[in-house]
């Protein structure tokens, strides 16, 4: 049996799972689904169209579900659809997608198993995988992509856009502007690659010869403080092949991720190659028609 605080509101048109507790001064709008076992603390605020699997916690303050921060938004039915088994902490806002994204379908996903810790905002079309932790502060721009088992350190940025390969780790305070490669550490105002992240890798029982072929095929992609400069991305993706680091799936994923970010990539976004917004999407906020501002 579900337990709702009497000074909670659910809209008769949100369904509820088995075991859900609701706490006071909650609000549970039209259109949310909640499974079995989710627990809402004091204040939490989710608006529909959205559903949410099992066993998500939200802590007090957390707004899921609102309508996008972009010009583009039409009030259309889009939502949010999260798995099973995340926590959202303090403050954490996830927006709903829009109607133009073709990859999104109007719908921001998130998977499981997540920790999204205090003040992480996710906006619209997002796409998040499951088993990652967001630090802290952690701003997702529109469209982004985080691959599965990402780290991301507290107060980073990501432009929209962007794709984080599974398993990369994202220092805090970094300004992610392109692609993150998979199974790499990045950080710093330049998204300065710094090396394997070994022990994310070790974390998630890679083997440990996979993660020597990584390390191997980073070698050739990145340089290091005080050597000499890399190999051209292009060239050593050739001597990663003709090296016989292929033979390792994960490496095979790095290189097929790399070649996507330089065959279709946009200022290094391979997801900004199938943007489907247009000029026109935005006419209603910047049309000639709108009223001078007049100063009183």
């Amino acid at each position: 049996m579900s337990t709702i605080h009497p000074l909670a509101y659910v809209d008769p048109k949100a369904e509820i799972g088995e075991n859900v507790e609701i706490a006071p001064f909650c609000y549970v709008g039209p259109h949310v689904r909640l499974g079995d076992g989710c627990q809402l603390a004091p204040h939490v605020t989710l608006l529909g169209p959205a559903e949410f699997g099992p066993n998500n916690r939200f802590f007090s303050k957390c707004v899921i579900g609102a309508a996008p921060q972009d010009l583009k938004f039409k009030d259309g039915p889009t939502k949010v659809v999260a798995g099973s088994d995340n926590t959202f902490r303090e403050l954490v806002t996830v927006h709903r997608g829009t109607e133009v994204d073709r990859q999104s379908q109007g719908i921001t996903r998130i998977g499981d198993h997540n920790l999204f810790m205090v003040g992480v905002h996710i906006a619209h079309d997002a796409d998040i995988g499951s088993h990652i932790i967001i630090a802290n502060t952690v701003q997702i721009a529109g469209h982004v992509r985080l691959e599965d088992c990402v780290v991301v350190g507290g107060a980073s940025a990501m432009h929209h856009f962007v794709t984080v390969g599974r398993n990369a780790y994202v220092a805090g305070m970094t300004r992610v502007t392109h692609d993150v490669a998979p199974f790499m550490k990045v950080l710093g105002y330049d998204q300065e690659v710094r090396g394997v992240n070994i022990e994310g890798m070790r974390r998630w029982r890679f083997p440990a010869e996979s993660i020597t072929a990584v390390k191997q095929a980073a070698r050739l992609l990145y340089a290091r403080r005080g050597e000499r400069s890399p190999l051209r991305t292009e060239e050593a993706l050739r001597h990663i092949e003709a090296d016989g680091l292929m033979a390792d799936e994960h490496v095979r994923y790095l290189v097929d991720f790399l070649r996507r970010k330089l065959s279709i990539g946009i200022f290094g976004r391979a997801r900004e190659h199938y943007r489907s917004d247009v000029d026109a999407d935005r006419q209603n906020f910047y049309g000639t028609e709108k009223k001078e501002a007049v100063c009183e």
